[in-house]
């Protein structure tokens, strides 16, 4: 069982490889673990160990990450099926055998690249003064590992044209690393392959702070839908448009209106610069809002249909 006695607030799973918990269970089961393993030094080296005998396929502890992550998509499929996207799911672990293959094919290539230091392998690409770790210690693997696995893959087996990275700034540093090492491998010429990272700032409350519940918790994205799904309906049954219009065409709007808040706001921005997020500003029917460019919209197709 996952069970901590001195922290009753979390809830034990006796029967976590066979009955699927809440997402929000895992949500605890991680806070409460991070706390762990910050404070108590043989728990934290225990983790450690997890992630290798995770990363050597132990078959029970494969088991429980599978677990984990089918809970983990059950909960995303829904945000994507609210915003229409459509995704090939390739994860972290798709990569795994991968990155045993990484560290053969770069001892036998490129072996001057490699050095040891403090029992890791490490290595600094052209220009690069942070290093990257590609074996741990404990013979683990890193993000460095995965990212250089990743882009191996897709420069080389999957013969991209142009890799994007949509990931936060924060991120720039290491994924500039990563790609000089892939320069230094020869997995692609930068004259007729383009591998960019597409940096995004980040969303602000009201309060110019990182957007988060008045709780102090990051705000989740199917609950960010779902409040604007709230105030669109709110907005629209104030308007009277219950009065002229079906059930199921309130309900089209209400979610073409609260989806496409959500979805302008994030892409009316200047995408490296952080943004204050704001449902007031985004429901206004005034101004750059999607609300406005759905009733100018509106109006015009109105105006088609009764001009003949």
């Amino acid at each position: 069982p996952i069970r901590n006695a001195h922290r009753p607030s979390l809830r034990p799973f006796p029967e976590l490889l066979n009955n699927l918990p809440d997402i929000s269970d895992l949500q605890t089961f991680y806070k409460e673990s991070k706390k762990r393993f910050d404070e108590d030094e043989a728990f934290k080296k225990r983790a450690y160990e997890y992630v290798v005998k995770l990363q050597n396929h132990d078959g029970d502890i494969v088991k429980a990450w599978t677990t984990i992550c089918d809970v983990s998509k059950k909960y995303n499929q829904v945000v994507y099926d609210h915003l229409d996207i459509k995704i090939k799911d390739v994860g972290e672990s798709f990569y795994q055998d991968k990155m045993i293959h990484l560290v053969q094919w770069i001892k036998q290539n490129k072996p001057g690249m490699l050095r040891e230091e403090e029992g890791r392998q490490i290595m600094f690409p052209t220009d690069c003064k942070v290093p990257l770790t590609v074996v741990k210690s404990d013979g683990g693997f890193t993000y460095d590992t995965s990212d250089l696995a990743a882009l191996k893959y897709r420069m080389l087996e999957e013969k991209c044209d142009w890799s994007i990275y949509v990931v936060d700034s924060g991120q720039s540093l290491h994924l500039e690393t990563v790609f000089a090492a892939g320069r230094d491998f020869g997995w692609y010429d930068e004259a007729v392959q383009r591998v960019e990272h597409v940096a995004f700032g980040l969303v602000l409350g009201e309060d110019k702070k990182k957007f988060k519940t008045r709780s102090g918790e990051t705000v989740k994205l199917l609950d960010l839908l779902s409040e604007g799904v709230k105030r669109a309906s709110e907005k629209l049954l104030e308007k009277g448009r219950d009065a002229v219009m079906s059930e199921e065409e309130l309900n089209a709007a209400r979610d073409a209106v609260a989806f496409g808040c959500v979805k302008y706001a994030d892409l009316s921005h200047t995408r490296t610069q952080d943004y204050v997020f704001s449902f007031d500003r985004m429901l206004d029917d005034r101004g750059n809002t999607a609300v406005y460019l759905l009733y100018a919209y509106a109006r015009i197709r109105s105006i088609i249909r009764t001009s003949g």
